[in-house]
């Protein structure tokens, strides 16, 4: 099984799940009708019965492709001997928001000569736990798998009588001709367990110009002007794409299972909710101005944690319950590189990192003018307190490693809660003792400077006594832990020991089990911006916005010898990453360095 590159993915979505349009025009992923569903559409990981929907011309072809600016709408340009054609694709949003049923859009405009253009939707087995079949209606050909219904309409789309026996399951699929000035569009529709609403195609070329337009009035309010301007809104995009719109979770990616090395094993399910990556998220979105995502994912994670206490979790589903454990599924994995799994085995985890995160994200909340309900400040106190009482035991570290031991970067999150607890306190925004709060920071900042510090090695160490480095405690010069000398001289270490290029592994060895993670990269220049080291700061960062792939997407890794992607996509973490080093150096390097970019 050869899979095409996970680099040649572009996203698209529209608030409740994603899909993966691939360079030649098909989309090999689409959950329905949730991101977290199991996909309809996933030819990604199961070349043979996973499903897709397919659009490109008959003949030998060359493509170019870019989002419509400002959007997550996306458009194809297809050219041949005979003629050229773009295609535009949008998951439709409504007059009022997010439309209650899942509608895939593609139209078709003829630019030059005639293009002769095919198509198919073929739906999969969901990782062999059901079996599509079609159902002939007076009104259309419903394609059923358990209780997912999926319809094609069109307008010029040339449909053939359906193939539900097909060898390679049920088809629905049709040609048509374009020449100047004419227009097809194609729709695929989709509820679930409700009844199936078909679109007039019409109006769905109506709401595809609506959707364009709801995206560019977003991007209006997204608001920033610096450094590395168009990569910026494309990360905030890409995020965007990855928010949960009935709930406000904030997704870590949008697909499962896509591997981080050849020989598999690490593949894991991102369609979750990390308390980490919604601190970054929230960190970004503040910083941006952008009021409704950030109330929505701050209520959100605070709702949830209620309900799911009195632990705080490292993750929860994007609906808000205990994320499950792994089930295994089996079909071949991507480049059949297995396995194809749902769930993820750090759902129990300790990691004490996420008490900073949770009490970060409640102090950036406040510093940008908005105000706590009782409720929140009495889960801070208690999270403080919490961390108080077991900052000195080990846990998983924010890795998910299985070897529990004391992590330097869980020590610095530790030491990150209490800060910010002590200020929120002395602010008056939460009750509790912020003299206990401060003197326990101080306990955790002694200890890592007597257990964590190697001067033999000139670095923090992954580990309390260890000789192993660990990237991850690069995110604590941008939390004020340690803006000097020390960490100036742990990121010439990690460099020189996790370097490869402008690209760095996350820890000591890993090298031998996966590719370099794209946020670790961005981390390193994030610190190195941080302890004033500008000039190495941006030339990493030139480098590194270059190593997106052709519409601007991040995957979660990124091989150093071949710059291919690896890992899940899009990756909220790397654009968080991007977005939060992005928004530091605005800040601290001077304007005429920034000139340019």
């Amino acid at each position: 099984m050869t899979s095409d590159p996970i680099e040649s993915y572009a996203p698209i979505g529209d608030g409740r799940t994603v899909a993966l349009v691939g360079r030649g025009g098909r989309i090999d992923w689409l959950p329905l009708p949730e991101l977290t569903s199991t996909p309809v559409f996933a030819r990604l990981l199961d070349d043979e019965t996973g499903g897709y929907v397919e659009l490109a011309p008959v003949e030998e072809h060359t493509v170019s492709r870019r989002y419509l600016p400002r959007t997550n709408v996306l458009e194809t340009e297809f050219t041949t001997a005979g003629g050229r054609v773009t295609v535009t694709d949008a998951l439709v949003s409504g007059v009022a928001g997010r439309l209650p049923w899942a509608e895939l859009a593609r139209r078709i405009d003829g630019v030059e000569g005639s293009v002769r253009m095919t198509w198919a939707v073929r739906p999969g087995t969901s990782f062999h736990t059901g079996a599509p079949w079609i159902e002939q209606t007076p009104h259309a050909a419903i394609i059923r798998c358990g209780h997912t219904a999926l319809a094609v309409v069109g307008d010029g789309h040339g449909p053939k009588p359906p193939e539900p026996d097909g060898p390679g399951g049920p088809v629905l699929a049709g040609e048509f001709e374009t020449r100047p000035g004419t227009r097809h569009v194609l729709v695929l529709v989709s509820t679930h367990r409700e009844p199936l609403h078909l679109p007039d195609p019409l109006n769905v070329d109506v709401g595809i110009d609506r959707t364009v337009e709801n995206w560019r009035h977003w991007s209006r309010v997204f608001s920033y002007d610096g450094p590395w301007a168009r990569h910026v809104q494309r990360s905030a995009l890409v995020l965007k794409l990855l928010i949960y719109s009935p709930t406000g979770a904030i997704a870590a990616a949008a697909t499962t299972s896509l591997p981080e090395n050849p020989r598999g094993g690490k593949n894991w399910d991102y369609r979750f909710a990390w308390v980490r990556d919604l601190a970054y998220t929230t960190e970004a979105l503040v910083r941006f101005g952008l009021r409704e995502e950030t109330h929505a994912a701050l209520s959100w994670m605070l709702r949830t944690i209620g309900e799911q206490g009195p632990e705080l979790h490292v993750m929860y589903t994007l609906q808000g319950d205990l994320v499950p454990a792994p089930q295994q599924y089996e079909v071949p994995g991507w480049n059949g590189i297995p396995p194809v799994v749902t769930g993820n085995p750090a759902n129990r985890q300790l990691q004490l990192g996420v008490y900073g995160d949770l009490i970060a994200i409640c102090r950036t909340y406040v510093q940008a003018g908005n105000l706590l309900d009782p409720a929140t400040a009495r889960i801070l106190v208690d999270v403080a307190d919490r961390t108080c009482d077991v900052w000195r035991n080990p846990d998983s570290g924010m890795w998910e490693l299985p070897e529990i031991a004391h992590y330097t970067s869980s020590k610095m999150g530790c030491w990150k809660a209490l800060d910010d607890a002590a200020a929120l306190a002395d602010a008056g925004v939460i009750p509790g003792s912020a003299d206990r709060w401060r003197a326990e920071r101080d306990r955790i900042r002694a200890w890592i400077d007597e257990h964590c510090w190697s001067e033999e090695l000139g670095a923090y160490v992954a580990i309390a006594g260890g000789t192993d480095l660990d990237a991850s405690v690069l995110l604590h010069a941008p939390t004020g832990f340690d803006r000097g000398e020390r960490m100036s001289r742990t990121i010439d270490a990690i460099t020189a020991g996790l370097g490869a290029g402008a690209l760095v592994y996350r820890y000591t060895g890993v090298e031998r089990e996966e590719k370099t993670f794209v946020a670790c990269a961005f981390w390193r220049a994030h610190a190195l911006a941080c302890v004033g080291r500008h000039d190495e700061a941006l030339t990493l960062m030139d480098e590194l916005v270059g190593m997106a792939n052709d519409v601007g997407v991040y995957a979660e890794m990124i091989d150093e010898h071949d710059g291919s992607a690896w890992g899940n996509t899009p990756q909220a973490l790397s654009h968080l990453a991007f977005i939060n080093a992005v928004l530091t150096i605005r800040e601290l390097v001077p304007e005429e360095k920034l000139h340019g970019r």
